[in-house]
Parts: C-alpha cells; structure tokens; sequence
C-alpha cells in the first residue's frame, strides 16, 4: 500500500493532512483492512474539543469497535456526514473518506508525528 506522502500518521492508525492551521484527519488504509466492513461511524459535533492522543469517536466493524484517536488538538469545524449512512466509504477509499476537520491550536504538533516512510516501516514491523 502506498501512503500519500503529504500526511502524517500517528501508530495508532489515523492520518492527518494539515494546511498551516487547519487539518483533515481519518483513519489508514491499514486500519480499514485491519477492521473489516465498517458499518457505523461515531463522530464529534462541530465545534468539539478533541486533545492529541485522546478518543474523539469510535468505528465500528462486523469484527470489533475501535476508538479514534486525535493526532493533533483543535477544535472541529466540519464532520463528514457522508459517513452517517454510507461509512463502507472508508473501506473503498480510507484516505479519501475524512472523517473531521479541525482548526489547529499548534499546527506544529503534527510535525511529531509519523511520515509516510516511517508508517509504512511501523505497519510492517507490527504485522
């Protein structure tokens, strides 16, 4: 699988594309495949608070519930609500299916983050 290069990535498989103060976060590649068939999708509302490292939601599979983790902090300004009845958008095209986008309290944070090298080396190194 080829990670898009203009993403950060955090181990615990969410991604990140940041503009300067705003930034669209979903779930990898990996993590879908990993899942199975999504069939439910639980987001913030706009305008919630979500922490770096902390869970803002959760996706749930015909496998399992996983919680989403904020790989930056800021406040959310859009959900994809696409994802309230069709979430299978994440399993065709997890890196085009967002899930929020927020506005950045430090848009540095996500320079700690993973690139697309160094996630493709952790996923390889955790399977």
């Amino acid at each position: 699988m080829q990670y898009p290069t203009d993403f950060k990535y955090t181990k615990e498989h969410e991604w990140i594309k940041s503009d300067g103060k705003t930034a669209t976060i979903g779930i990898t590649h990996h993590a879908q495949e990993s899942l199975g068939d999504i069939v439910f999708v639980d987001l913030p509302k706009a305008g919630s608070e979500i922490t770096a490292g902390k869970a803002f939601g959760s996706v749930e599979s015909v496998k399992a519930v996983s919680d989403l983790y904020a790989p930056a902090s800021g406040t959310v300004t859009e959900v994809n609500g696409e994802l309230a009845t069709a979430p299978e958008k994440i399993n065709k095209d997890a890196h085009g299916a967002w899930m929020v986008k927020v506005t950045l309290k430090d848009p540095g944070e996500v320079n700690s983050l993973l690139s697309a090298a160094d996630y493709e080396k952790f996923v390889a190194e955790e399977g």
